[in-house]
């Protein structure tokens, strides 16, 4: 560790203690650089293990309806406002997402998502075949999930009848830059569903992606969103630019800023669960397993919506290699 000037040490012994980081004191994480930043990696690393242990959370997902989404997020390949080569096709079968969840379970993993583009599940019909999957999901010995855009009370509760256990809506960004990555819908219809499913008593993951061109600032007022939201799982996306939508040209998050922010998140949010998913072999590139010693403790295997991921033999060596477990 650095000498007594850093902010490191008392982040960590406060951190340890499961106090989060407050405000002054992450602006003052965010600031560091140099060898200050291992110094900082390390902390995190400290914390994740005090909390969250040597265990690995590894979930996966399936890409059950593609396309045709009526939001103009900047970011996404599904919307009709982006002229991509995304693949558009309606909800797949009960009996494909029991197979994708087979599939993931032979992967290791813990958890399985059920996830579809669009606003919300506008038809009963398919809000039951949903129901059907998510009993699959449970029936194959996983923990159902589900993300589904903007969903109704009375819908979560029919999907929480069926099994469902976790709702993922993601807040994406800071409220504060929110307008800039999509005008079709607001900030704050993104906490009413967060709040739907908490009053349900599911589960809530929410996070967002890194490289929309936010700032450091951003990302931080994001994690004491979450904070205040008291999320149960937050997941860290990394921009993969995609051809025919507004960010395709986005300069990449650096991979020391990526491990960076991780870390950050790991201070204000000490006990809860951090799972890297979106875009993380190209965000840190051969940085990519220091993601566990900057503070993560779960990640998505498998591929991701539009967007191949990486091996999940690989994945899988990679936790051994650092000494963690599934």
């Amino acid at each position: 560790m650095s000498d007594g000037k850093s902010p490191v040490p008392n982040a960590l012994l406060r951190g340890l203690d499961g106090a989060s980081a407050d405000a002054a004191a992450a602006r003052q994480l965010a600031r560091l650089n140099g060898h200050e930043r291992w110094d900082l990696f390390y902390a995190a690393g400290a914390i994740r293990e005090r909390h969250r242990g040597s265990t690995v959370d590894i979930c996966s997902i399936v890409n059950a309806k593609s396309g045709a989404c009526s939001e103009d997020c900047t970011y996404c390949a599904q919307s009709v406002h982006n002229q991509t080569a995304a693949p558009v096709y309606p909800l797949i079968s009960v009996h494909d997402m029991a197979r994708a969840a087979e599939s993931a379970k032979k992967n290791k993993a813990k958890r399985f998502c059920i996830v579809t583009s669009g606003r919300g599940i506008e038809s009963d019909k398919d809000l039951e075949t949903i129901a059907r999957g998510i009993e699959k999901v449970r029936d194959a010995g996983l923990s159902p999930c589900a993300t589904l855009g903007t969903l109704t009370r009375d819908q979560l509760a029919r999907l929480k009848d069926a099994g469902l256990l976790r709702y993922h809506h993601n807040l994406e960004t800071s409220r504060s830059y929110f307008p800039r990555i999509c005008s079709t819908h607001s900030f704050d219809e993104r906490l009413d569903v967060i709040g739907h499913a908490k009053s349900l008593g599911l589960s809530v993951c929410s996070g967002g992606i890194f490289g929309l061109g936010e700032s450091m600032e951003d990302r931080m007022e994001m994690a004491f969103t979450l904070r205040e939201l008291d999320v149960d799982s937050v997941p860290i996306n990394f921009l993969m630019p995609i051809a025919g939508t507004p960010l395709e040209h986005a300069e990449p998050i650096r991979p020391l800023d990526a491990l960076h922010a991780i870390a950050l998140f790991r201070f204000i949010l000490p006990k809860k669960e951090i799972r890297i998913c979106g875009g993380r072999a190209t965000g840190l590139r051969s940085l990519h397993p220091l993601i566990f010693a900057a503070g993560a403790d779960g990640f998505m295997i498998g591929n991701y919506l539009t967007q191949s991921g990486l091996k999940p033999e690989d994945d899988l060596k990679m936790i051994g290699d650092f000494g963690l477990s599934v």
